[in-house]
C-alpha cells in the first residue's frame, strides 16, 4: 500500500511538472503572437504617417492659401492665361481713397454699382483720387468696370479700398457702371464683370460662393439691381461658375 502511495505521488508531481513546462511555453507563445502584431500595427501605422504626409504637401502645394491667414495670391501660368485685359490707374496713395494699408487673406469679392448713372470708369476713378484734396469723405474701390467692359484698377488687392466697410480688410472690391437710374448693368459691362470675378476668384482660390453684393455685408442697396432682382444676382453668379469650368 505505501509502495503504491508513493508511486502515485511521483506520478502527480511528475504530472506537475508537465504541467509547469506547459504553463511556461504558453506565455512565451502569447508574448510571440502579441509581438508579432505589434510590429504589425508598427508597420501600418508608419504607413498610413507616410501617405498623411504626402497628402499634407500636395494640399500646400495646390492649396497653399488653406496654411495662411497672410495676403496670398496665386500666379500659374493657366491664371495668367485668363487674365482680363486691366488699365492699371493706381491712386495716388493718401488718407481719403487709398490709405496703403496692407489687406490679410482674401475671402471674398464684393460687387458695388457706381450709383453714377451714365458716368464713365474713369470718370469714377478720377473722382476717387480727387478725394486726396478735396476731403469730402473716404471711398474708393480696387477696380471698376466702365459702360463699354472697359476694367481700370484703382488700388492694388494687397491694400485696403475703402468700399466695403467691416469686409474692406479681406475682400477686392469692383464697382460696375450703369447706363441708367435702375442700376442695371449693360451687355458689355455684364460681361467684364463675371470675366474679372471668375479670374479673381482662381487668383485667390475661391469659387462663386465668396462673389457677395454690398448688401450682404451692409443692407445697402448696392449693387442695385442685383439687391432688387434676385434671380438676376443668383444668374450671375451661375454665369460666374460656368466661366471658372471654362477657365
Amino acid at each position: 500500500m505505501q509502495a503504491e502511495k508513493t508511486k502515485k505521488i511521483k506520478k502527480v508531481k511528475k504530472t506537475s511538472k508537465v504541467q509547469k513546462g506547459k504553463k511556461t511555453k504558453k506565455p512565451e507563445k502569447a508574448n510571440k503572437v502579441q509581438n508579432k502584431k505589434l510590429r504589425r500595427n508598427m508597420r501600418i501605422g508608419i504607413a498610413v504617417l507616410a501617405i498623411l504626409l504626402v497628402i499634407l504637401g500636395s494640399v500646400k502645394i495646390f492649396k497653399p492659401s488653406w496654411f495662411t491667414d497672410m495676403y496670398l495670391e496665386l500666379t500659374e501660368e493657366k491664371i495668367e492665361a485668363v487674365e482680363p485685359e486691366i488699365d492699371v490707374e493706381l491712386l495716388t496713395v493718401n488718407p481719403y481713397s487709398r490709405p496703403g494699408t496692407p489687406t490679410e487673406k482674401i475671402t471674398g469679392i464684393v460687387v458695388h454699382y457706381t450709383a453714377n448713372p451714365g458716368a464713365t470708369a474713369m470718370d469714377n476713378r478720377n473722382y476717387f483720387e480727387n478725394l486726396k484734396d478735396g476731403h469730402d469723405t473716404q471711398v474708393s474701390s480696387n477696380f471698376i468696370i466702365g459702360l463699354e467692359g472697359e476694367i481700370v484698377q484703382c488700388v492694388p488687392t494687397w491694400e485696403v479700398a475703402y468700399a466695403s466697410n467691416s469686409r474692406n480688410i479681406d475682400t477686392v472690391s469692383i464697382e460696375c457702371c450703369h447706363p441708367d437710374e435702375t442700376g442695371k448693368f449693360n451687355e458689355e459691362t455684364y460681361k467684364s464683370m463675371v470675366q474679372l470675378c471668375a479670374w479673381l476668384c482662381m487668383k485667390f482660390e475661391l469659387d462663386e460662393n465668396a462673389v457677395i453684393r454690398h448688401y450682404d455685408v451692409t443692407e445697402k442697396i448696392c449693387p442695385k439691381y442685383f439687391v432688387e432682382n434676385e434671380e438676376a444676382w443668383e444668374k450671375f453668379k451661375k454665369d460666374i461658375r460656368r466661366t471658372l469650368k471654362d477657365f
